[in-house]
């Protein structure tokens, strides 16, 4: 019936057709609206940690001023909380500093001689560029052994995989950062020790991106084998669950080969469930950011806290436990777009 409805009435069926997608797109804007929606009392709520923070920090912005300064007299003190409002009630300081932080006011760092906001965005490029190649790393070298190590379930190459990978997660991270940089910057000069770009020589936009790329490895391939070992362990179990199930079998009696049964079949349909891990750990690769950047003088935002906790810089602070809480629910709303492209079952409601 639906056949011949179409075939005597196309215009009929373009209509619906439009529907149909004016409805999927309505839809997604809803779905979209309702996220940001959701991620307003999270913003609060990080708002909130970032100003207890800063109250539970010893001293104040005045005392940080006057002994930058070498020290004042009380009625300079007085006047410098005045004009912080540091003497006004906490809800009014946290009033102040919330209309503060929504019209892109983070504060000003004291130490650095410049706005808080500024130092943040000077360092959110290395920071993204690191993260997401470490995460691309993880999930290529983690899914192809997991993959390898679930087609080969109990053969040697299964149990060598499954070694390998307990060893890098067991490994701490700053361990394998040093013992990657002896191998491959000391005792084989492959690549830079530390730091974003060589300070010479990188006069084209070519050889500056070569340069980049070079100082990147290192960290990157650090902060991705971290990760990968997790990626492993879940897509062998992801993936030897599917193969019990009733479309795989139905598939091999069908006569396919081994490996389209495990690209198409099993591999695809667990990347949804993979796709869920690396959003729920989008807060541990950032903190693992921070000790990477420390090990190689990335110069990033994980390397920026740390400087800024050395330094007891508490607006700085701040500022950065927002940016990090709102990267954070960015991701994992990008995570959660991501499960219609790879599984057309899925709806956003």
């Amino acid at each position: 019936m639906a056949r011949t409805l179409i075939g005597t009435r196309g215009g009929e069926s373009t209509l619906i057709t439009s529907y149909t997608a004016t409805g999927a797109s309505w839809r997604k804007h809803g779905y979209l609206i309702g996220r940001l929606a959701q991620m307003v009392p999270t913003l609060l709520l990080i708002l909130l940690a970032a100003f207890i923070l800063l109250q539970l920090a010893p001293g104040d912005m005045a005392q940080v001023l006057a002994g930058e300064a070498g020290g004042g007299s009380p009625e300079y003190m007085a006047s410098l909380r005045q004009s912080f409002g540091l003497d006004q009630p906490l809800y009014m300081q946290f009033w102040l500093y919330l209309q503060n932080v929504l019209s892109g006011n983070l504060g000003f760092s004291f130490r650095n001689n410049t706005s808080v906001i500024e130092l943040i965005g000077a360092r959110l490029g290395p920071t993204i560029l690191l993260a997401a190649s470490g995460l691309l790393i993880a999930v290529l070298t983690g899914g192809f052994f997991g993959a390898l190590a679930a087609t080969h379930r109990g053969q040697p190459i299964d149990r060598l995989i499954g070694m390998v990978a307990l060893l890098i997660y067991a490994t701490p991270g700053f361990l394998l950062g040093i013992g990657l940089m002896l191998t491959f910057a000391v005792a084989l000069p492959w690549l830079p020790v530390s730091g974003f770009v060589d300070a010479y020589g990188v006069e084209s936009p070519w050889l500056h991106v070569a340069s980049v790329t070079r100082h990147l490895v290192l960290p990157a391939v650090t902060l991705g084998a971290l990760h990968s070992a997790v990626y492993v362990r879940f897509t062998r179990g992801a993936m030897l669950e599917i193969y019990g199930q009733d479309h795989v079998r139905t598939a091999r009696s069908k006569g396919l080969s081994t490996r389209r049964i495990s690209v198409r079949h099993v591999l695809r349909n667990a990347l949804l469930p993979l796709v869920t891990v690396i959003g729920m750990q989008t807060g541990a690769l950032l903190s693992g950011a921070i000790l990477v950047e420390t090990v190689f003088a990335w110069p990033g935002l994980g390397r920026l806290a740390f400087e800024a906790m050395q330094q007891r810089d508490y607006n700085l602070l701040a500022g950065l436990i927002l940016c990090s809480g709102m990267l954070v629910m960015v991701i994992n709303l990008i995570v959660d777009l991501l499960y219609t492209l790879l599984d057309p079952r899925v709806r956003l409601q």
